[in-house]
């Protein structure tokens, strides 16, 4: 339950830092997760990469000072730094000093009953190099494949995402394929299908690879306005005649679709991973 006096005391901007001695991709996904469950405080968060250097992680140390003197509270501090030495030097700081890898890389010691080997770089390293040029395959082939662009091909699709304007297909396409190395094609409901009900005669060849996105009027209208504000465009009106429509004819063709309204992209993406792989495990 959420403290009321918490919420008042700390109301005031504080800084939270992200610090790792390769992308820095492990420390903000943890650091952000853990940072979410505190959403009534406001937090400037700030990535510190490649901190693989003595020097490095002096300035590194001395970013965190200068935050906590003008915050006037202890910057917080999420780190993957794998380097012993470099800990120390930041830690230094008049910090709190999350070390995420030692926090579990201790318990898994005394599991595995071995010492770890830390090394620079290997959460988001090329370990498996095919399988990373797939991923890079797969961002090529979502990126000629985006927003109807490209009919062709559709046979090397392993997802084709249809739904209106702004309904989120193609960050969600593109979070598949680099994250998951999926083949992510995306095509735009026009008005004349929203009108007839009917999709062109390419997709339906291909209606087993086919899932719907749709989401609320709300949102819709939001999303368009920040690009067209004031326009039939983002009217509640014609948002929320597009949705309907939308889903009548997903319901039509009996096309599998879900709701993103309160999904971040990384969630839309894993909720089709899990129908992809549900719809091949039953087929």
């Amino acid at each position: 339950m959420t403290n009321v006096n918490a919420i008042l005391d700390s109301s005031a901007m504080r800084t939270a830092f992200f610090i790792s001695d390769s992308t820095c991709i492990t420390a903000q996904n943890l650091g952000r997760s853990l940072l979410s469950q505190f959403e009534f405080i406001p937090f400037k968060q700030v990535s510190l990469r490649f901190i693989n250097s003595f020097d490095r992680a002096e300035e590194a140390m001395k970013t965190v000072t200068t935050a906590y003197q003008s915050d006037g509270a202890k910057p917080l501090v999420f780190s993957t730094l794998t380097s012993e030495s470099m800990r120390t030097i930041v830690s230094s700081a008049p910090c709190e000093f999350f070390d995420l890898f030692e926090i579990f890389v201790t318990t898994m010691e005394r599991v595995l009953g071995a010492k770890s080997v830390p090394t620079t770089g290997h959460s988001h390293g090329i370990q498996d190099k095919e399988e990373y040029f797939e991923r890079m395959e797969a961002v090529n082939y979502t990126l000629t494949h985006d927003d109807g662009g490209n009919l062709h091909q559709l046979d090397e699709a392993d997802i084709i995402i249809i739904g209106i304007s702004r309904s989120g297909k193609t960050p969600t396409c593109l979070d598949l394929a680099l994250n998951y190395g999926l083949r992510a094609a995306n095509y735009p409901l026009t008005d004349d299908e929203l009108e007839d009900l009917q999709l062109p005669k390419v997709l339906l060849t291909y209606k087993h690879k086919l899932l719907g996105l749709t989401t609320s009027v709300n949102r819709l209208v939001n999303i368009r306005s920040e690009r067209l504000p004031n326009s039939r465009y983002a009217s509640v009106a014609q948002c929320s005649y597009e949705i309907r429509q939308a889903e009548t004819l997903f319901k039509r063709l009996a096309i599998p679709y879900f709701n993103s309204e309160n999904m971040s992209v990384e969630e839309s993406a894993a909720t089709i991973v899990d129908m992809i792989q549900e719809r091949t495990s039953t087929s």
